[in-house]
């Protein structure tokens, strides 16, 4: 007899639907599983066998054949053990083959429980795509299969209980969709840092228009502080990035289950001696990358003159295109990564050039071989250029309390509201991710800021990406200020944000 049972795999951070086909016939006893699977899916025999006799049911003693359709897909990890121990009992008539809108997924242990898989929200967002009405995964991942919409969703703690429950003795209740309660713990505030203002208003216009900003700072002055808190100042998540982000989250095992969904951007911070390969993602399983971790959120690159060249060479093309291509001998990878980079670094290699106390001994030539490790090409995608001078004593000592994040928030969520209304429609959803016919329609200058921008593009030597990076900029700048147009002082600072003279060599 043959069984079919539906279930769902993973390729990259995209699910698709898997048909389990079991077959049972004469000869000596066999178990056998064919249709690409990896060593995860192959072991997946002994845990199967495992289970079925400690739960009570009857393993056939006939040759087994359990194919995993379509045949060609790559099949990883162990999303398959409980279809197949399925498929196996509904061929041997221990159980009722399920029904066509039916999906199951999960792990099992030796004794039957069934423990958490990762993935599990892109492969119930494939379900519900497929026309699947019912999905089954074990307990831990319930809550997160629950965001996938209208799909009946059943969190299995044992085999045996799933048994009872397609027999008809003992009926299993659906989960309820989870839905988030509300923020769990403090984030790092601005008014935690003392002084730096005009730092705290560049970061202010790149949260608000989710532009790419770079620090350069002397040891002490703030920089990876002030990083650290831009999560406090970026805009609310809509329900469609969340559920984008927490796909990656997912399938790279890092969802917490009492708390499935991604409800804060995330901000993903690298060390420095990380690969390429970890940036981009990739490796033996095919799985994303910090670059794809950061997806709607923030990929922070501290002491930046430090990574590897082809760790920040990867960045390039992710930074235009919001998506980043791996091609490896397992097969191509097409993951999302439209994230804010923000980055910080010493002047030099001692850190101290151009600090007020003279105690950088580095020469002139020494800084601009520090500095030139950054390539020109990945200098010009980064929007702002910002020098953090060192904390003043009196900034220090000062009594009254700097703003705070909720504050700056509230302008953030405003200018991200007027960007929202102006991309209505379309896929953008900030000015920095503008396309250049965008720019030409929303970014257009009076007479007296196309001198300004003829000017500083001769002066300067803009190229055009950087023309239009200042456009994006200045267009945020307006947003902050609820002006309709950009005007001469708005293009001003947006040019002064690029304007940063360690960078020149």
């Amino acid at each position: 007899m043959v069984s079919n049972v539906r279930s769902l795999g993973i390729s990259g951070i995209a699910g698709y639907a898997v048909q389990v086909e079991c077959f049972l016939s004469g000869g000596l006893p066999g178990f056998d599983i064919v249709g690409l699977g990896d060593t995860a899916v192959k072991e997946a025999k002994e845990r199967v066998r495992a289970a079925v006799k400690n739960c009570g049911a009857k393993f056939p003693v006939s040759r087994i054949t359990v194919n995993l359709a379509p045949a060609s897909q790559k099949k990883i990890g162990t999303f398959y053990d409980l279809p197949i121990f399925l498929a196996i009992l509904a061929a041997g008539e221990e159980i009722p083959q399920p029904s066509e809108k039916t999906a199951f997924i999960g792990e099992l242990s030796l004794s039957g429980e069934l423990r958490g898989v990762s993935g599990v929200l892109p492969a119930a967002l494939a379900a519900a795509r497929e026309g699947i009405d019912i999905l089954y995964v074990p307990k831990e991942n319930a809550a997160e299969a629950s965001l996938a919409g209208d799909l009946t969703v059943y969190g299995v703690e044992t085999a045996e209980q799933l048994l009872k429950h397609l027999r008809g003795e003992e009926m299993l209740a659906p989960v309820e969709k989870w839905i988030p309660t509300g923020e769990s713990g403090a984030q790092p505030d601005f008014d935690e840092v003392m002084g730096q203002e005009n730092v705290k208003c560049a970061l202010e216009v790149a949260a608000a228009g989710g532009h790419n900003i770079l620090l350069i700072g002397a040891p002490g002055s703030g920089k990876s502080m002030l990083a650290k808190r831009l999560p406090s100042i970026l805009p609310d998540l809509t329900e469609q990035e969340a559920l984008e982000a927490t796909e990656i989250y997912s399938v790279a095992g890092l969802t917490d289950p009492k708390h499935p969904l991604l409800t804060k951007r995330p901000f993903r911070a690298p060390h420095h001696s990380s690969s390429a390969a970890s940036l981009a993602g990739g490796g033996p399983l095919l799985r994303p990358g910090e670059i794809s971790l950061a997806h709607h959120g923030v990929l922070f690159l501290d002491e930046l003159p430090e990574f590897r060249r082809d760790a920040l060479e990867i960045l390039r093309q992710p930074i235009e295109e919001g998506e980043v291509t791996v091609v490896r001998a397992g097969g191509t990878l097409h993951l999302p990564s439209r994230f804010m980079l923000v980055c910080a670094m010493n002047p030099c290699r001692c850190g101290w050039y151009g600090h007020p106390s003279g105690r950088c001994n580095c020469s002139r030539k020494d800084v601009e071989k520090y500095v030139s490790k950054i390539s020109g090409p990945l200098l010009d995608r980064i929007d702002l250029h910002i020098q953090v001078p060192s904390v003043e004593y009196d900034a220090m000592r000062r009594k009254s309390k700097p703003e705070s994040s909720a504050s700056v928030r509230a302008r953030v969520n405003a200018a991200r509201a007027i960007q929202a209304k102006r991309f209505a429609g379309t896929n953008i959803t900030c000015n920095a991710d503008m396309t250049a016919d965008m720019v030409g329609r929303f970014c257009r200058l009076d007479d007296a800021g196309d001198k300004l921008m003829r000017d500083s593009f001769e002066k300067l030597g803009l190229t055009a990406r950087s023309h239009d990076r200042i456009l994006r900029v200045a267009r945020t700048i307006a947003d902050l200020e609820g002006a309709e147009n950009i005007e001469v002082p708005h293009l001003a600072e947006a040019i002064q944000y690029r304007n940063t003279d360690i960078l020149k060599g």
